[in-house]
């Protein structure tokens, strides 16, 4: 009896040492930033404040999210229980999947904390515990809820489709990048919340799966990236559909409507193929496969779970026949990429004209209801080719004399310059050193309107033609006028 007595007694004791532990890994940030200006390339915005919430892991190193130190110019982490702020250095960051590592390099700072205990990935309706900085107060809050699913879904910052733990544990700003943990070991940290469309107790987790992988990634020093086969598809579940294609009764997967250029899939895989597994894994006919017991994921996270460089391994049926297809997997580009992060646009000036690839980055400038249509036809339905690369804009024009008749044209899509077809700003550059003649004629695809008239806000207009030797002479003018640093951005000089 008193041995029982002093076990029983014990178990609060060991419970309040684990939960000591747990506090001490957890981590306020406090995070300086200035975001790139994308309709003033040459710019950077205002400076902003911003925070969220880390977690101490092995190594003297702070697990955070990829958003909470984008586009920084100054990190500060402070431990829970502590008063005192210390200087912190990112490291990584992957934007993709939103995790970052962050350091400090004063010692003192890890003294008394306990690195956070990795756990698995949970199941449905485990109980789980969000611990961080949130709004509402100062110190650490604790939240607790359940696992109300696991599935593949998109990640606002990055814009990607990946696995994610979805909770109705209370999750707020200034939660981000602060752990979740199930009975004292860490399974993910919280990065987005959903409040839309009447929503309630909706707080989303990157899983501890997707964190082992990005640690992974950094073995070799760099962030590679999370993968993927480059391939949109439908489903199969029309028996015409089926017919068409030849699956064979019993057999089940998805029909390949598009390849990527440049992606894994290009040149191996064809539109018309029906993947029916990857890397042995059966695929259903609604693209998803079997996870655990009665769960099922979307076949993209087989591919995302491994690294790149590595082979994944497509079964497919061809014109009514199996075939085993290898994929080296890549990084590899849309023809809008972004969003980016961590980077300065890229931009060049000529003659007041200020050339730009598109990306998501230039598109978020407005509302999504107030951008243009053609944009987001680009971002949302074309894909990037052997030819065309990017989609070049002019995003405005810095009036003066040289380019009298078109201070007005902007967001327009340069199509060809000096007869050269454009099909990335590399092209721009090289064809505006070769005039026609006396003259730079560069074709934009600005027909709005009737043409019978301008507005205050436009001109249509569908073609730019300058002086070549006035718009030579007039560059260091325009770019002194308008205090711009340089004709380009430093990635292109």
């Amino acid at each position: 009896m008193a041995a029982l007595l002093v076990a029983v007694s014990a178990a609060p004791v060991r419970a309040a040492a684990d939960e000591d532990a747990v506090k001490s890994s957890v981590v306020q940030f406090f995070t300086v930033i200035k975001q790139p200006d994308y309709y003033e390339p040459w710019k950077l915005g205002y400076q902003n404040n911003s925070g969220g919430s880390g977690v101490i892991i092995a190594g003297n190193r702070i697990l955070t999210n990829a958003h909470v130190v984008s586009n920084q110019v100054f990190v500060q982490v402070r431990k829970s229980g502590d008063a005192k702020k210390y200087t912190g250095k990112v490291e990584f960051v992957a934007h993709d999947c939103e995790t970052a590592v962050v350091t400090v390099d004063d010692p003192e700072f890890f003294k008394g904390t306990t690195p956070a205990r990795f756990g698995s990935l949970p199941f449905q309706r485990d109980k789980v515990a969000a611990y961080g900085f949130p709004i509402g107060g100062d110190q650490l809050s604790i939240t607790e809820g359940v696992v109300s699913r696991l599935e593949v879904n998109g990640y606002t910052h990055s814009g990607k489709n990946l696995l994610l733990i979805q909770t109705d544990a209370a999750i707020n700003p200034g939660n981000s990048g602060g752990p979740v943990f199930q009975d004292g070991r860490l399974i993910g940290i919280s990065f987005q919340s959903y409040s839309g469309s009447g929503a309630e107790n909706i707080g989303y987790i990157v899983p501890i799966t997707l964190i082992e992988r990005f640690l992974g990634d950094l073995k070799d020093g760099r962030y590679d990236g999370v993968p993927s086969l480059g391939v949109f598809w439908q489903k199969t579940e029309s028996p015409a559909l089926r017919e068409t294609l030849r699956i064979p009764k019993g057999q089940d997967g998805v029909m390949v409507t598009r390849v990527v250029y440049g992606s894994p899939a290009w040149g191996t895989v064809r539109e018309g193929d029906v993947i029916q597994s990857l890397d042995g894994t059966p695929v259903l006919s609604d693209g998803t496969f079997l996870f655990r017991k009665d769960e099922r994921l979307e076949l993209s996270h087989l591919a995302n779970m491994h690294q790149m460089g590595e082979e994944a391994v497509l079964g497919v049926l061809r014109d009514g026949a199996p075939h085993q297809l290898r994929l080296k997997l890549k990084p590899y580009a849309m023809l809008v990429p972004g969003p980016d992060y961590d980077q300065r646009p890229t931009y060049f000036i000529y003659a007041g004209l200020v050339f730009m690839p598109l990306n998501r980055n230039y598109m978020d400038i407005w509302d999504w209801k107030d951008q243009s249509a053609r944009f987001r036809h680009y971002a949302d339905h074309l894909m990037p080719s052997a030819e065309r690369r990017q989609v070049v804009i002019i995003n405005q024009v810095l009036p003066h004399d040289v380019n009298i008749g078109y201070h007005k044209l902007q967001q327009v899509v340069v199509e060809r310059v000096n007869g050269r077809p454009v099909f990335g700003l590399a092209d721009v550059i090289n064809a505006l050193g070769d005039p026609q003649g006396p003259r730079h004629v560069i074709e934009i695809d600005n027909h709005a309107g009737s043409g019978a008239r301008s507005n205050y806000y436009d001109e249509p207009a569908t073609r730019v033609v300058l002086d070549a030797a006035a718009a030579a002479a007039a560059n260091v003018g325009i770019l002194t006028r308008f205090d711009i640093p340089a004709d380009r951005s430093a990635d292109l000089r």
